[in-house]
């Protein structure tokens, strides 16, 4: 368990939220998820490394697709975790998913630093390399496919990389993707379906073009 966590993980056993009890109704029907993040609000340690345990992977798939090198991945998921664990005596669910609400921090941990990444873009994609074995485990994009994956992502709309980046890298439906950007289930499905057309025809004509 990195340092980071275990220091999370002893803060908050001690800082204890003033979060009131949420509604027993929506308890009985919360997931796994929602009744962690509950405890984890109140101070109970070991849900915080549970949620952490949960959410690890799908966070740094997301993060990998969206930014250029690995090393920035590691961090910004690090972060991400950092945030969550500070944020969570502020956490209510009031019947709103814990999963929805660790995204959007995610999401704008990562279009902070797309934006300043923007104005000194690094030419060094040979440093995302092939992942080796110490990596999160749940990583399984690898090597040459992460990268051409990450290029062609660049190529679609901000809308459409983010929807791609929520429903097949960090493996959320199209309700839990529409709640982290804010938008309509029916319109995350659109901006899936058009990403992948595009995908496909990028992919396929890179393909044919490409030396063996």
């Amino acid at each position: 368990m990195n340092a980071f966590l275990a220091q999370a993980l002893r803060d908050a056993h001690v800082r204890r939220s003033a979060v009131a009890d949420a509604p027993v109704a929506i308890l009985d029907h919360a997931p796994e998820l929602d009744l962690l993040a509950i405890a984890a609000a109140r101070g109970d340690a070991e849900a915080v490394g549970r949620l952490y345990d949960a959410l690890v992977g799908p966070i740094y798939r997301y993060v990998a697709v969206r930014v250029r090198r690995r090393e920035d991945a590691e961090d910004l998921t690090q972060l991400v975790f950092e945030r969550i664990v500070a944020s969570l005596p502020r956490y209510r669910h009031r019947g709103r998913p814990f999963e929805a609400w660790a995204f959007r921090i995610a999401r704008n941990a990562v279009i902070d630093h797309v934006r300043r990444e923007r104005s000194h873009e690094s030419l060094d994609g040979e440093r995302l390399a092939t992942q080796r074995d110490g990596g999160p485990e749940a990583l399984s994009l690898r090597g040459e496919e992460l990268r051409e994956l990450q290029a062609a992502l660049r190529r679609l709309t901000a809308d459409q990389q983010e929807a791609i980046a929520l429903r097949f890298a960090a493996g959320l439906s199209a309700e839990e993707a529409a709640r982290v950007m804010g938008r309509q289930p029916g319109t995350i499905r659109g901006l899936t379906f058009r990403a992948i057309a595009s995908l496909r025809r990028m992919l396929a004509r890179d393909g044919d073009g490409a030396p063996r």
